[in-house]
């Protein structure tokens, strides 16, 4: 496995900018001490990215420490020198006071899968807030199609945000410039891209939106009516690094794309 990574990377350096070659350790409990101690060694020298799932389930947390000594998983991979700011977290939901100073100390990027949790009943208790204030790199992902289904991740900012203020019980939790934040500056921060924000210097990433339709009608902001009221398919353009990967909500060879699709998928169920 870790030759077959080796030569990955390797290959990757061919795949052109647009393509950002990272290594995934599953979890604490599928993958082994040495392995996951090799990958942040690797990651680290290279200066790539580190995924890895963190306390995504109360079970998760539990089973850690009957394991390795009371240990959470959080405390765990510190304990081995895993973390660090190249570390992307996924779900990182049941931690404790001293799991959110050890992620900020460490500068891991904290990934919330709002629609997935909830789906899949992991909780909903993400303390971004606190994440943030620590120093942890705090954004939104979907998580996977099987438990995150349409991959929206405008209907993950609108959800996030709803959340937080419903466990909260504070209307004005997760702002909309810290939510917006949260997907865009923060998402391209765990990445290492420069962009996020339409300014001099940053990479053309951006996305342009319809607003010719009944979601726009409100004397609110642009942002408000976008996240709140808003779907989706209100986005016509996406370019990625100056080039158009989206137009008039065409992609090209989507029609291939579908079809091998659907053939992949016949073959599996």
């Amino acid at each position: 496995q870790r030759e077959e990574c080796i030569q990955m990377y390797e290959s990757s350096k061919k795949w052109g900018e647009t393509v950002i070659f990272a290594i995934s350790c599953h979890a604490v409990y599928t993958v082994s001490e040495e392995n996951l101690v090799w990958a942040a060694g690797f990651t680290r020298e290279h200066g790539i990215p580190l995924h890895v799932h963190v306390s995504e389930t109360e079970q998760e947390v539990l089973d850690c420490k009957a394991a390795h000594g009371g240990l959470s998983p959080v405390e765990y991979l510190d304990s081995l020198g895993v973390l660090g700011s190249n570390v992307i977290a996924a779900h990182t939901l049941w931690l404790s006071d001293r799991d959110v100073e050890i992620m900020g100390r460490n500068g891991v990027t904290c990934v919330h899968n709002i629609n997935s949790n909830l789906k899949l009943a992991s909780g909903y208790h993400f303390l971004s807030k606190e994440l943030a204030e620590a120093g942890a790199n705090v954004t939104l992902g979907t998580d996977g199609s099987a438990s995150s289904n349409n991959l929206d991740m405008l209907e993950a900012m609108k959800t996030s945000a709803i959340m937080q203020k419903a466990w909260r019980r504070d209307p004005t939790a997760m702002p909309i410039e810290k939510l917006i934040e949260c997907a865009t500056v923060n998402g391209a921060r765990s990445m290492g891209l420069e962009c996020g924000r339409l300014e001099e210097g940053m990479l053309a990433d951006f996305i342009l939106v319809d607003t010719d339709n009944c979601f726009f009608l409100s004397p609110g902001s642009f942002e408000s009516n976008f996240i709140y009221s808003a779907h989706s398919d209100c986005i016509t353009d996406l370019v990625c690094n100056g080039r158009f990967l989206m137009r008039d909500r065409k992609v090209e060879g989507e029609k291939e794309i579908l079809e091998n699709a659907r053939k992949a998928i016949s073959k599996i169920i």
